[in-house]
């Protein structure tokens, strides 16, 4: 199996970007993602995290960890810019994302600027992830929405703490977003084509485990 390092600890900082998820599978709206936040944010890397055990899904309703990291692999191994990491998958445990962000700044000590990349609709329920304070001061946050996402329903969730929550996140519109992993295991499921919204490779994974069939959703 294809082994893929994190970047070296260094003398002058380094700026990485963690895209975690269950990636299942991994998709464009992804991809496009973890690209823009690269250019926009001059990040030296963006390293892909697949969940091992995610704290707010069924296990039974979430793909084979093996296979999520080998679609992420598939589609990630051609920019030099992404990387793919295990940590969250062998870890054995429950993933929470400020074990994965504690685990970062042990490695890299204060040489690093750490930003967590994940969707707008995330950030609603900041506030009922374990630590969020604490994460919240660790790293930034890169807040990818859909064009003309509105920033109205973020205060109206978090109410008080909307100003202390957004000193901390960056919004980034990514049209690609449209596309959702829910979408495309309900059309694998109903024999619907999945091409152009998943990498090619991904898609012939998809199809020669059998995946998503039968039906399993959020």
């Amino acid at each position: 199996m294809m082994s893929f390092l994190l970047p070296k600890p260094s003398s002058t900082q380094l700026r990485l970007g963690i895209m975690g998820g269950t990636f299942d599978p991994i998709h464009m709206g992804h991809l496009v993602t973890a690209e823009e936040a690269c250019q926009q944010f001059n990040l030296n890397n963006v390293i892909f995290m697949p969940s091992g055990e995610p704290p707010h899904k069924d296990k039974r309703d979430v793909t084979a960890a093996e296979h999520r990291y080998l679609m992420t692999m598939l589609a990630v191994v051609a920019n030099p810019y992404f990387t793919l990491s295990r940590m969250e998958i062998d870890s054995g445990v429950t993933s929470y994302t400020v074990d994965t962000v504690r685990r970062f700044c042990d490695l890299y000590g204060g040489n690093l600027k750490l930003f967590f990349i994940t969707g707008a609709d995330a950030i609603l329920d900041i506030t009922t992830w374990k630590d969020y304070k604490e994460l919240l001061e660790s790293c930034s946050f890169i807040a990818t929405s859909r064009p003309g996402y509105s920033l109205q329903k973020l205060r109206e969730v978090l109410g008080s703490a909307f100003t202390v929550v957004m000193r901390h996140i960056h919004l980034l519109e990514v049209p690609a977003m449209a596309i959702s992993s829910t979408e495309i295991r309900r059309r694998v499921a109903a024999g619907k084509t999945i091409r152009y919204l998943t990498p090619r490779p991904v898609e012939q994974y998809i199809y020669k485990n059998k995946l998503y069939k039968p039906l399993s959703l959020d």
